[in-house]
């Protein structure tokens, strides 16, 4: 797997999984996919993703 679709994978599992424990456990879970969501806004208007620079950093192929 690549950077971008380890980065998307991991997204969209927080994402899903933020709002299973809102669901399930309780509200403030949601707290979880806010911040995933602004983490790829950010991501989107700098250019710079965290997740991303730690893989890359990790060895895993572009």
């Amino acid at each position: 797997m690549t950077v971008d679709r380890i980065v998307h994978l991991a997204a969209g599992l927080m994402v899903l999984a933020g709002l299973a424990m809102a669901h399930y456990v309780h509200a403030y879970w949601l707290a979880l996919p806010a911040f995933v969501g602004l983490n790829l806004a950010q991501s989107g208007v700098t250019g710079w993703c965290p997740l991303a620079s730690m893989l890359k950093k990790a060895g895993v192929p572009q």
